[in-house]
C-alpha cells in the first residue's frame, strides 16, 4: 500500500489514548494556563490551594512556602496530613492516587471538604506530571511517611521514615525543564497571591521565605480582619470619606456564603475584586451583578425616601454609585461553575439571587443606622451623577 493511501486511512489504529498524566505533559496549557511565567507560579498556588482547603475545613492553622536556592519549592502544613491507607479500588496508597491519577481527590462530593479552590482534583497530579521532581512527606497517625514522584511516575514505594506527635503534609516539587520556558520564581508573584489568600481567608497564617542567594528574605501574611484589612490595604494611599468599613458575613444551608467589605474613597474610580472559593473571578459573574444591582437599588431607595432626591427624577446610576468605591466580594460555595477554561467567570445562577438579597439587607441597615456616613457617601453620589448629567 503506497504512503499516500496510508496517509487517507483515518481508522482505530490512528487513534491515540494518553495513560495515566501523559496528557497534561502533552498540553499543559490546557491545565495551567500557559508554560511560561504564568504556569509555572500556578504550580505553587496548587499545592497551596489543597493546604488552604484544609483549612477552610478547619484542620489547619499554618502553611509554609519556600523557594529554595536551586528555584524547586516546599509547602508545608499542619493540617490532618494526606490519608496513607490503600485506596479501596485501586489498591495503592490514597496519597499515591492523589498525586498519580488524574482527577482524583477529596472535592468531589466524596464527603472530603465541602467547599475547595483549587483545579478540582486535578493539583496534586498535575503538579506531579510538569515536576522533574516530587516528594512528599506526611505526618499522620504517629509515624512519619515519604513518597517520591517523577514527571507523573511513582518513583518509590511509600515507606515509614521516622515518628512524629505532629500531623500534615510537607510537598517538595522541582519543575520540569522540558515542560516550561523558564524556571525561575518572582517573589513578588508569589507574595501577591499569597497575600491575598492570607485576606480571604482570616485567621490563616501564611509564610512565605526565600532562600536563594542575594534574595534571602521571609514574610508572615495573617489577618485576623480578614477582607476588612483586605480593602483598608487598598485604600492605604487614598483617602476614604466616611470611617467605618461596611462589611457583612452570611452562610446559608452550608451550601452558600458571602463576604463583603467596602469602603468609599474620594477617587473617581472604582475597584471591586469578586473571589469564588479563592479563586479571582477577574471577569465577574452572577455574584458580581448580584451586588452591583443591589447596590444601586438600595442607594435609589435610601435617596428617595430621604428626600435626597425627587420621586419623578431620574435616578442614580450604576456608575454614579459605584464611583470611588473600594469592595471586595468574596463567596464560597459547594459546587462553583465558572466559564471558561481560566475559570475566571463565576456562572452559578443562584449565587446571584442569595447576594442580591443579602446586600440589600445588609447595606440598607448600614444606611440607616448610620445617617452621618450615609450623607457622605449619597453626596458623593450625586455630585457624580450631576457631573454625568453636565457631560451629557
Amino acid at each position: 500500500m503506497s504512503a499516500d493511501v496510508k496517509q487517507q486511512q483515518y481508522n482505530a489504529e490512528q487513534i491515540q489514548v494518553l495513560e495515566g498524566l501523559e496528557p497534561v505533559r502533552k498540553r499543559p496549557g490546557m491545565y495551567i494556563g500557559s508554560t511560561g511565567p504564568r504556569g509555572l507560579h500556578h504550580l505553587v498556588y496548587e499545592v497551596v490551594d489543597n493546604s488552604v482547603d484544609e483549612a477552610l475545613a478547619g484542620f489547619c492553622k499554618n502553611i509554609n512556602v519556600t523557594i529554595q536556592s536551586d528555584n524547586s519549592i516546599v509547602v508545608e502544613d499542619d493540617g490532618r496530613g494526606m490519608p496513607v491507607d490503600l485506596h479501596p479500588k485501586l489498591k495503592i496508597p490514597a496519597v499515591e492516587v492523589i498525586h498519580t491519577v488524574l482527577h482524583a481527590g477529596g472535592k468531589f462530593g466524596g464527603g472530603g471538604y465541602k467547599v475547595s479552590g483549587g483545579l478540582h482534583g486535578v493539583g496534586a497530579s498535575v503538579v506531579n506530571a510538569l515536576s522533574e521532581i516530587m516528594e512528599v512527606e506526611i505526618k499522620r497517625n504517629g509515624k512519619i511517611y515519604k513518597q517520591t514522584y517523577s514527571r507523573g511516575k511513582t518513583q518509590t514505594p511509600l515507606i515509614e521514615v521516622g515518628e512524629s506527635r505532629k500531623t500534615g503534609s510537607k510537598t517538595m516539587f522541582k519543575p520540569d525543564g522540558e515542560i516550561f520556558e523558564e524556571l525561575e520564581y518572582s517573589y513578588d508573584t508569589l507574595e501577591h497571591r499569597l497575600r491575598e489568600m492570607a485576606f480571604l481567608n482570616k485567621g490563616i497564617k501564611i509564610t512565605l521565605k526565600d532562600e536563594r542567594e542575594g534574595q534571602k528574605r521571609t514574610e508572615i501574611f495573617h489577618y485576623e480582619g480578614g477582607i476588612k484589612e483586605f480593602v483598608k490595604h487598598q485604600n492605604k494611599n487614598k483617602e476614604v470619606i466616611h470611617p467605618d468599613i461596611i462589611y457583612f458575613e452570611v452562610k446559608k444551608d452550608d451550601e452558600h456564603e458571602v463576604e463583603i467589605a467596602m469602603q468609599y474613597t474620594d477617587r473617581y474610580n472604582e475597584l471591586i475584586l469578586s473571589y469564588a472559593n479563592n479563586i479571582n473571578t477577574s471577569e465577574g459573574g452572577t455574584h458580581m451583578i448580584g451586588f452591583k444591582s443591589a447596590l444601586t437599588r438600595v442607594f435609589n431607595d435610601y435617596a428617595r425616601k430621604n428626600k435626597f432626591i425627587k420621586e419623578n427624577d431620574e435616578g442614580l446610576s450604576g456608575e454614579d454609585v459605584r464611583e470611588g468605591l473600594t469592595a471586595i466580594i468574596s463567596v464560597k460555595l459547594t459546587s462553583p461553575q465558572f466559564e471558561g477554561q481560566t475559570k475566571t467567570k463565576l456562572g452559578n445562577s443562584e449565587i446571584r439571587g442569595f447576594v442580591e438579597t443579602t446586600t440589600n439587607e445588609y447595606l440598607t441597615a448600614f444606611l440607616e443606622e448610620n445617617p452621618s456616613q450615609a450623607r457622605i457617601i449619597l453626596d458623593k453620589c450625586l455630585r457624580a451623577a450631576r457631573a454625568r448629567e453636565a457631560a451629557r
